[in-house]
């Protein structure tokens, strides 16, 4: 299967949220709990924010995913809270840096994989119009979408290639092994970013006239929830400031 940033294709999900939402929630995790801004006065609700990409995985059917991450966070957070405190010296350090560190990116790193894999190229560019986001930032955002796919699908090529003509390690050497790998991708990188300027372009980005999409973006009900749900953090934030 291809591997994309964006998706090309979007199945059908029982939750549709629009891109402006994901965005919300993904900066909204981001600053409370990847930034751990006002964990103290937020309390327990910076779990129900780290729940929520999880949560909206399991929904779309990315329950092996889902399930993954749940894992992982709650093994941190059992060892936070039983483990540590058993601990001493360097270990008991070492155990709190690693926990710390995956309870704070997980819960953003499983927000960005929900927002990149159920949205399509055509809803982001849709999104970025509506808020009136500037062609100068649009069209390097979607040519960067398109491209590192592109250059995975040609990393692979060239490890093909070396492996029909019998280069590898052991018989080549690290530097020649480099030299294969890095000249190929500087040549194929340049080039697909010039193909993929062009297409973007040809497709009329950065046109003067308006652009039309063909998908519908809005607000519905469960948009209107999480939004409420991004909007209480930051009000629990201001109220925990003021008090």
């Amino acid at each position: 299967m291809k591997k994309e940033f964006l998706v090309s294709e979007k199945k059908t999900e029982r939750v549709e949220l629009d891109p402006r939402t994901k965005l919300a929630l993904l900066i909204t995790i981001a600053v409370f709990v990847l930034g751990q801004t006002a964990s103290k006065s937020l309390g327990a609700y910076v779990i129900v924010l780290a729940m929520l990409p999880i949560l909206l995985m399991m929904i779309s059917g990315k329950v092996k995913n889902a399930v993954m991450f749940l894992l992982i966070y709650v093994c941190c957070m059992l060892v936070t809270i039983y483990a540590v405190p058993e601990l001493s010296g360097a270990f008991q350090y070492v155990a709190i840096a690693l926990c710390s560190l995956f309870m704070r990116f997980l819960p953003g790193i499983a927000m960005g994989y929900y927002t990149v894999t159920t949205t399509t190229v055509s809803e982001f560019i849709a999104a970025m119009e509506k808020m009136h986001i500037t062609d100068k930032i649009t069209i390097p955002m979607s040519v960067i979408f398109r491209f590192f796919p592109t250059i995975f699908e040609e990393c692979s090529a060239i490890n093909d290639a070396m492996k029909m003509r019998g280069i590898s390690l052991r018989n080549a050497g690290a530097l020649a092994i480099v030299e294969y790998r890095l000249v190929p991708m500087l040549m194929c990188s340049v080039k697909i970013g010039e193909e993929l300027s062009v297409a973007s372009l040809t497709r009329g980005l950065g046109g003067p006239v308006k652009r039309t999409n063909i998908c519908s973006i809005g607000f519905r009900a469960a948009d209107i929830i999480l939004l409420a749900v991004c909007a209480a953090a930051f009000v629990l934030c201001i109220v925990g400031a003021i008090k």
